[in-house]
């Protein structure tokens, strides 16, 4: 069976009808018998209704009164006192005296004084000039020359080594030149490498030294 046959059927129709209509027989048996006024009354009966007050706080405390203000009294001046000052004394006025006559001696002439002339100042003599080669330097530090092992090998007992040094303005050895040398060329070698490493006072600025060095053999 389709659709639009059930809903044309009859009997369908008839149910709801009397479903319906049953709704209606209930209803109508609740107003008569009184069960519908129950319903009625009791919404009818009043609502009570309570009002709740707010709690109001006590008001604050006033505040403190202000300290009561000092017044202060302005020192009291005394009154000035009046000093009685006496009139000054006038003495009664006094003769003048007669003239008398005196003799009149010559002032003496005045005395002349000399003036002492200030003595020429000392001008201190001029230093007399550096020698162009300095001799009798001390040097600061540095080694001494040692005895070359050649000298020893070839018997030679003594010797004798003069240096002209070049010296800088901080007193350093810049150049050696060898002026004397006994026995020649022996002990020229030791004697420049141990003068290229010594030290002398500064001075501010370069100068020429000289340097004397003797040579000894000593017996072990």
């Amino acid at each position: 069976m389709d659709y639009a046959r059930q809903q044309r059927d009859p009997a369908r129709h008839v149910l709801g009808i009397t479903f319906v209509i049953l709704i209606h027989v209930l209803v109508i048996w609740a107003l008569i018998s009184g069960l519908g006024q129950n319903v009625i009354q009791i919404i009818k009966k009043p609502l009570d209704a309570t009002i709740v007050e707010e709690v109001k706080l006590p008001p604050p405390p006033p505040p403190p009164p202000p300290p009561p203000k000092k017044i202060v009294e302005p020192p009291k001046v005394p009154p000035p006192i009046d000093t009685y000052v006496p009139p000054p004394d006038i003495p009664p006025p006094v003769a003048a005296p007669a003239p008398t006559i005196t003799a009149v001696t010559p002032a003496p002439p005045p005395e002349t004084y000399q003036i002492p002339t200030p003595a020429p100042p000392v001008v201190a003599p001029p230093a007399p000039p550096k020698p162009a080669v300095r001799r009798g330097i001390v040097r600061l530090s540095g080694d001494d020359p040692t005895y070359p092992r050649e000298a020893i090998r070839a018997g030679v007992q003594k010797g004798r080594v003069v240096a002209r040094l070049q010296i800088d303005e901080k007193g350093n050895v810049t150049d050696v030149n060898i002026t004397v040398s006994e026995p020649r060329g022996v002990f020229d070698k030791a004697v420049r490498y141990a003068l290229e490493g010594w030290k002398f006072k500064a001075e501010g600025e370069k100068y020429v030294g000289e340097v004397e060095i003797n040579f000894t053999l000593k017996d072990e």
